[in-house]
């Protein structure tokens, strides 16, 4: 009885536990051990006090109230984010499908048949037999070399795959809210732009006009003023469309019309974002960027499937079995000796199959080293990102100082050449190049503004940052809902 202990335990630790998947190893991440530093990446003042992007509440990063709710809104509303939810729903049943091969599968039956026998073969002229049968049906296969078992974790490693992917999107969406958030902020600066360059242009046309009319001015001068009004009236349309287009672009991320009841929002140049995140390690980014997460999940499930593909070169051990009980009347199935009941064992060994089993290990290991490339290309893409990032972080300071400056001076300009013609000094040209290299000037240095709000959020979203509310909260699983 002791042997036969021993055995049945020996059998199912073997069951449970085989398996003939590679031990898995992280690929070493191919980029520097540091992100660049000096030059264009210098540092920022640490006024975040050394707190790392992901752990950053979105809503600490984004202080615009208008801005919170737009996202709010967007998480609760986007199609594609509900498309990735309902992913991870569809992984999760499916790696349960995979999951429950692990165990017997039992059923009950009840069934009848009649047949009828030809007379001449037939036993005391009966030519007609019922068989009636109730009872239970067991099957398992005995999982010695780990096939299912690494068929179940290539399913769970494909679910963690999708919760990632879900992640990812959900902190792509959050920045993707952000950033057309600043652009229609943006259409709105250009536009005020716009409009006062209209007004002073019209201005500058009826004094034109009027000189001219009174002779102090020639044909030209206001030829010259009108081109002004038009080309800037015509800059108007176009930044009134560019505006509509970029709202309408909002909307889509949010998924549904823009609500009447948003509150009030900051202005283009009043918007701080945090520029001092602490940049840290490219370690750090394995374990911060859920697209990274993703793809070493993929690695993971690429791995499990070499296990069942190797597996697939070794006998399988099948077990099925039935008890019920077996009457040719329906009153007698429960008499007593009507029990029936059967047991057979299969052992199925591969000798020939054309190469079948050799084919699939080949690709599942070609599968493996794909994943392992794209894994590794996550990883320099996300480094490629921070580094991008922290370059631009370092230098957009000085060029909206400098634009600053450059339209300060372009105002300056405008105003003397304004006066000269008015004094009769110089032409009408010089106050026209004035105006339109004014008016380039403050186009320059909106858009140079956007550009650097729009970077400390592409910043962010690189660092791993958006995968948490409020600064304090503990990041929720994956494949936690929004």
């Amino acid at each position: 009885m002791l042997k036969h202990s021993l055995i049945a335990a020996a059998v199912a630790v073997l069951a449970a536990g085989c398996t003939l998947e590679p031990t898995y190893e992280r690929p070493a991440a191919p980029v520097s051990a540091n992100f660049p530093a000096g030059g264009v990446y210098a540092a920022q003042p640490n006024v975040a006090q050394g707190v790392a992007a992901a752990d950053i509440g979105w809503r600490a990063f984004f202080v615009d109230a208008r801005l919170q709710r737009l996202i709010d809104i967007a998480l609760k509303n986007n199609r594609d984010l509900r498309v990735s939810v309902l992913n991870i729903q569809a992984a999760q049943a499916q790696y349960r499908i995979v999951r429950s091969e692990l165990f017997p599968a039992i059923s009950a039956q009840a069934d009848q048949s009649k047949q009828r026998t030809p007379r001449d073969l037939s036993f005391f002229d009966k030519t007609i037999s019922n068989t009636y049968s109730v009872g239970l049906n067991a099957s398992w296969e005995i999982d010695l070399f780990g096939r299912v078992q690494s068929l179940k974790d290539q399913a769970l490693a494909q679910y963690f795959s999708t919760a990632y992917a879900r992640k990812a999107f959900e902190v792509s969406l959050i920045s993707q809210v952000a950033s057309q958030y600043l652009q229609v902020l943006q259409a709105d600066d250009l536009l005020r732009v716009t409009e006062g360059t209209l007004k002073t242009a019209r201005a500058s046309y009826d004094i034109v006009k009027l000189q001219f009319d009174n002779g102090a001015a020639s044909e030209l001068d206001v030829s010259q003023s009108q081109t002004v009004v038009e080309s800037a009236n015509a800059n108007l349309q176009a930044q009134q469309r560019a505006r509509a287009q970029a709202v309408n672009a909002l909307v889509l991320l949010l998924g549904e019309p823009m609500p009447d009841d948003l509150p009030a929002g900051m202005p283009l140049n009043d918007q701080h974002f945090l520029t001092d995140i602490p940049a840290g390690l490219p370690s750090d980014l394995l374990t911060r960027r859920p697209d990274i997460m993703e793809a070493e999940q993929n690695l993971l499930a690429a791995n499990a499937n070499i296990g069942a593909a190797r597996a697939a070169f070794f006998p399988r051990i099948s077990l099925t079995g039935s008890f019920g009980t077996l009457s040719p009347t329906l009153g007698g199935l429960f008499k007593a000796g009507s029990a029936a009941w059967s047991f057979a064992p299969t052992i199925t060994l591969p000798i020939f199959e054309g190469g079948e089993n050799q084919a699939n290990l080949d690709l599942a290991n070609v599968q493996k080293n794909i994943r392992i490339a794209q894994y590794e290309k996550a990883i320099q893409s996300a480094f490629r990102d921070v580094a991008d990032g922290l370059a631009a972080r370092g230098t957009y300071d000085q060029q909206i100082q400098a634009l600053e400056r450059d339209t300060a001076a372009q105002q300056r300009r405008l105003d003397l050449s304004t006066m000269r013609y008015r004094q009769g000094v110089d032409s009408y040209l010089g106050v026209l190049t004035a105006q339109q290299d004014l008016y380039a000037a403050q186009q320059s240095l909106i858009v140079a503004r956007t550009q650097r709000l729009a970077n400390l959020v592409t910043l962010y979203q690189a660092l791993g940052g958006g995968w948490i509310e409020r600064t304090g909260d503990s990041p929720r699983a994956a494949d936690a809902a929004s």
